[in-house]
């Protein structure tokens, strides 16, 4: 067992606490990364506030990125040193869903609570969705992580875990967009600017950006959005039919997990659309639509996690679009933060005027 510092949730709502803990040594098919950078995530901050429910105490934090450190038995094409991102999609590469090109829906169950984590005091800690990255190392499964170029800064790489990849993915993979089709992206966050690079990538006609802040519209039309709607006008709709010239979208992405834009995100789509489920709301809450309506129009509603990605596959893609300078990755940090500065990042985070915030482990 080794010692580290990480951010721990004792009580939902509550500040983190930075403490000692006990990491176990990778076991079988699992490797140790030393993290260089950790990005905070709304997910993280809804677990923490007990949204989603789960065991205390518990380590969040899911987008990094770092350098292996110890490899477990049976793990194979990763040496020491290599330079990673690590993602909380822990994948057993056998069960139909992953035979089946779907590793986000793995169905093989992961217990976090017999994770590596443990209290000083040799306690039981969770470790959250399977990554628990708000601190120094992790231990995680080596399906986990993809290696990365050496010279990718590792602030930049770590946004890829998540974001990234759920807001593209989101556009290319579960969208199945289609060049010359119409976009309408709810939500201007840091998700809902990767799902405007995404259908930019992908070659949409007209990105339409709705959002209830004028300067997060204006930074969408500098990551591909083509026209910019308020989301505080009283049918933002009918803002968004007149930029798409007089008719409905082909797709809408609801990247936020606020239930009025649920509510809302059928209102955008023209015959035929489709409406893809990105942002996460929070458990128990329910959005409400006409299914005569999207029956009678032909339209649908589609739910994507992190994006639908094949992490092998789509991470080198993405680091190669950034490379050739196709993809805005450095303009989505907002600020850079230490480990110990974990709870101010969270409430600037919280805020709604951050891209993405990312903790720097040698801050």
């Amino acid at each position: 067992m080794k010692t580290i510092k990480a951010a721990v949730c004792h009580t939902f709502g509550a500040p983190l606490t930075l403490d000692d803990i006990q990491i176990a040594p990778p076991g079988q098919g699992e490797v140790e990364v030393t993290l260089d950078a950790v990005a905070i995530c709304h997910s993280d901050i809804s677990f923490a506030e007990g949204a989603w429910g789960g065991h205390l105490p518990a380590v969040y934090g899911h987008e990094a990125a770092g350098r292996i450190s110890a490899i477990g038995a049976g793990v194979e094409g990763f040496d020491h040193g290599d330079d990673v991102i690590v993602t909380l999609i822990r994948a057993c590469g056998s069960c139909p869903t992953c035979a089946g090109g779907q590793p986000v829906s793995c169905t093989t169950p992961y217990d976090g609570l017999d994770g590596p984590l443990s209290t000083a005091a040799g306690q039981p800690l969770l470790q959250a969705m399977a990554c628990g990255a708000f601190a120094e190392k992790v231990v995680v499964s080596a399906r986990q992580i993809v290696k990365i170029p050496a010279d990718l800064p590792k602030e930049v790489a770590a946004l890829i875990s998540c974001g990234v990849i759920t807001g593209i993915g989101g556009a290319v993979n579960a969208a199945k967009l289609r060049a010359g089709e119409d976009v309408v992206v709810i939500g201007a966050g840091g998700v809902g600017l990767n799902a405007i690079q995404g259908a930019r990538i992908a070659g949409a006609r007209r990105i339409v950006a709705v959002d209830m802040s004028p300067e997060k519209l204006e930074i969408a039309r500098e990551f591909g959005a083509t026209h910019g709607v308020l989301a505080t006008e009283a049918k933002p709709w009918r803002g968004a039919y007149k930029a798409l010239g007089g008719k409905g979208a082909d797709v809408v992405l609801i990247t936020v997990g606020a239930i009025p834009a649920y509510d809302q995100a059928p209102r955008y789509l023209g015959p035929g659309g489709r409406a893809v489920m990105i942002g996460m709301p929070h458990s128990g809450q329910t959005a409400q639509y006409e299914p005569v309506v999207m029956a009678a129009l032909g339209q649908g509603l589609q739910g994507s996690k992190m994006g639908d990605v094949v992490i092998q596959r789509d991470v080198p893609w993405i680091v190669d679009l950034y490379q050739q300078g196709r993809l805005k990755l450095d303009e989505l940090i907002s600020g850079r933060w230490s480990l110990a500065e974990i709870n101010e990042a969270i409430a600037d985070t919280k805020t709604g005027s951050a891209k993405r915030n990312v903790i720097l482990f040698n801050r």
